[in-house]
């Protein structure tokens, strides 16, 4: 069964005013929380932070429990966190040096978020569905985190 196109730009209301806070903590687990219960066919959703030089720490998210640390030279989250672009990936077990904490993850999609010119973390979204993420999707999901980091005092961690 095909799902309905998401209306994004009513997510974007909804999530600006969810984000009634400029706390980097309690914002981040609501973005996480939020879209995990709005978008269709996920089975993980958080924040990876960078804590400490080419090293993404786990931040709070929704699923299983996931890996870390992730260094920047691994995986689609490391893809994103180097080269600062997001990462579209159809079918994650044709990457070859794809993080596998869940195997049941087949789509994945991973949004660099910035504190002014510096990496602060990335917004991670897994999907058991192969090509589950569309260029919709991505432009989507990269202006909810538009609004989060707009919404959100992001500190400074190394």
């Amino acid at each position: 069964m095909t799902q309905p196109p998401i209306d994004y730009a009513l997510l974007g209301k909804q999530l600006h005013a969810l984000l009634d806070t400029r706390d980097w903590l309690t914002n981040s687990a609501q973005l996480s929380a939020f879209v995990f219960e709005q978008i269709p066919e996920l089975n993980w959703v958080g924040l990876y932070l960078q804590r400490e030089a080419e090293v993404l720490s786990l931040g709070p998210f929704q699923g299983k429990p996931a890996c870390h640390p992730i260094p920047f030279s691994k995986g689609v989250c490391g893809a994103a966190a180097r080269s600062g672009q997001t990462q579209r990936v159809d079918d994650v077990h044709a990457v070859a040096d794809h993080i596998a904490c869940d195997a049941n993850s087949r789509a994945e999609l991973v949004i660099p978020i910035m504190s002014g010119d510096a990496l602060w973390g990335v917004f991670d979204l897994d999907s058991p569905q192969p090509t589950r993420f569309s260029a919709a999707d991505q432009a989507g999901l990269e202006s909810l985190v538009a609004i989060f980091t707009q919404r959100t005092e992001l500190p400074r961690f190394c």
